[in-house]
Order: C-alpha cells, then structure tokens, then sequence
C-alpha cells in the first residue's frame, strides 16, 4: 500500500514537471522566433557596413581616428563576455563561460594585463565565486536588445581604446546558426583593421571624403557588432532553452510511462494478495 502511494506521489510530481518544462518550451520557441527575425534584420546591414568600414582605408587616417590604430604590441586586453539572466538553457552559459576563461588564460599566458567586463548574471555569478575581478557588471540587457543598450555596452570601453588605456578589445558571445548549434565566438573588435584590398579612393567614390564619412561609420559600425552580439546571443538563449526544455519534456515522458508500468504492477499485486487474503479468510471459515 506505502509503495502504491509513494509511486502515486512521484508519478504526480512527474506530470507537473512535464507541465512546467512543455510551457517553457512554448515560451522559449515564441521568443526565439522574435529573436531571429531581428538576427536576420541585422546581419545584411552589419556586414555591408564592415565592408564599407574596413575598405575605407587611407594613409594617415589613424591618427586622426584612435580606434583605427594599430598598437605595437598589446599590454593591455578588455574582455566584454555576453551571458544570460536566466539558466534551464542546457550548455549555453557554460559554453560561454568556458570561451571566456580560455581567452583570458591565452592573454595572459602571452604577459597581456586582461579586464573583464561581464554582462548577464550567470557569467557574474561564475566569476564571482571563482574570486576572478571585475571591472564591470551589467544586468539590465533585456531580451529584445537596443542599439542604446550596445552604445551603453562598448561606448566606455571605446573610450579607453581611444585613451590608450587598453590596447585591444575582444567580444565573446554566441552565433546562432539554429536551436541546435550556438557556438561561442570570440571575436576581436579594437583595433579596427582595414582589408588589404587598397585605399578608399581605390573601391568607392566617396562624396564627403572618406574621413568625414569615417567620422560617421567608425562609431556606428562597433556599435553595430555589440548589437548583432546582444541579438546573436538572445536568440542563440532561446534556441539552447527550447532544445533544453524539449528533452526535459520527453524525459519527463519517457519517466511517467516507466513509473505507470511499476503502478500497475504493484497494483496489479496488491489486488492478487487481497484477493488470497480473502479467499484463504473463506477457506477457513468454512
């Protein structure tokens, strides 16, 4: 009897986690749509002004725009790492994570003084308890990221590139490639490097000249890269959580169908052993 209602309790236990994990998975498939869909707006627009940015190329154009120079050697590295708020997203955070540390072991085993500057709780939290410090710490990045929230993100940080006080700046953060595949990347976004494809004059006609038009598109193109991270990596969240929460559903459903078959069967005996019970009480009293 004891077994029966313990079974009864964990198989009900079951079904609510099902209930929870499948409404997740809901939530989580609605809002990866809304976050592809503004992946997808961002990326043609990103990579024609990369293109644009990086061809702009002229003699001298360092000088007059810091985020273009070229330092000698790199003494000093900031690390902007994109994690979630929230977790229940499989590897996503550990994936992230995981890329981050790697990148600061490289630059450090390469004598580069590293800051880190987190955004999302799960990498605060991590970095936290590992003792490791931070210089900034950021939790208000919603969902549905702005171009003013990347602004708020890497405006400080492009400022002490242009200051000299650090000499590169490396983004990490996940590509959404499908809910299946969300890699992290670390990408290195100061200094700004032009291709070697030629001078400006050589692949436009530039009217305003190209450092007026730079002058423009310098700042609005590493904006860009933070907001197509911000997107990249909200949808790249989702995508984890729903592939998350689907295998815990079917997990939960493939436990419930083993739980019923063990109900069954200490049902099935407990109603054998009462009915002995009462047949050999009948024997007797006969």
């Amino acid at each position: 009897m004891a077994q029966t209602k313990e079974l009864k309790r964990r198989i009900r236990s079951v079904e609510n986690t099902r209930k929870i994990t499948r409404t997740m998975e809901m939530v989580a498939t609605s809002k990866m749509k809304k976050a592809t869909d503004l992946v997808r707006a961002a990326r043609p627009y990103g990579q024609a002004l990369g293109d644009i940015v990086r061809g702009l190329n002229a003699p001298g154009l360092d000088e007059q725009f810091p985020v273009l120079r070229q330092p000698e050697s790199r003494k000093r590295a900031a690390i902007l790492l994109l994690t979630a708020n929230r977790g229940l997203a499989g590897g996503f955070n550990a994936n992230l994570i995981k890329e981050a540390r790697g990148l600061l072991d490289r630059l450090r085993a390469e004598g580069v003084e590293t800051e880190l500057h987190v955004a999302g709780k799960k990498g605060i939290s991590f970095f936290r308890f590992r003792g490791e410090a931070m210089e900034t710490t950021r939790t208000d990045i919603g969902d549905t990221p702005t171009n003013e929230e990347a602004e708020s993100l890497i405006g400080p940080l492009r400022q002490a590139f242009e200051e000299g006080r650090v000499d590169s700046v490396y983004v990490v953060s996940s590509e959404f490639k499908s809910a299946l595949s969300t890699p992290p990347q670390s990408d290195e976004l100061l200094p700004i490097t032009a291709d070697d494809g030629g001078s400006s004059g050589d692949r436009f006609l530039l009217s305003p000249a190209g450092d007026q038009i730079l002058a423009r598109l310098l700042p609005a193109y590493i904006r860009n890269v933070v907001y197509r991270a911000l997107v990249e990596n909200a949808a790249a969240e989702q995508g984890a959580r729903r592939t998350a929460m689907k295998a815990a559903t079917d997990n939960a459903g493939d436990m419930l169908e083993s739980l019923t078959r063990t109900y069954n069967r200490a049902r099935q005996q407990q109603i054998t052993q009462e009915i002995a019970e009462i047949v050999g009480g009948a024997a007797a009293l006969e």
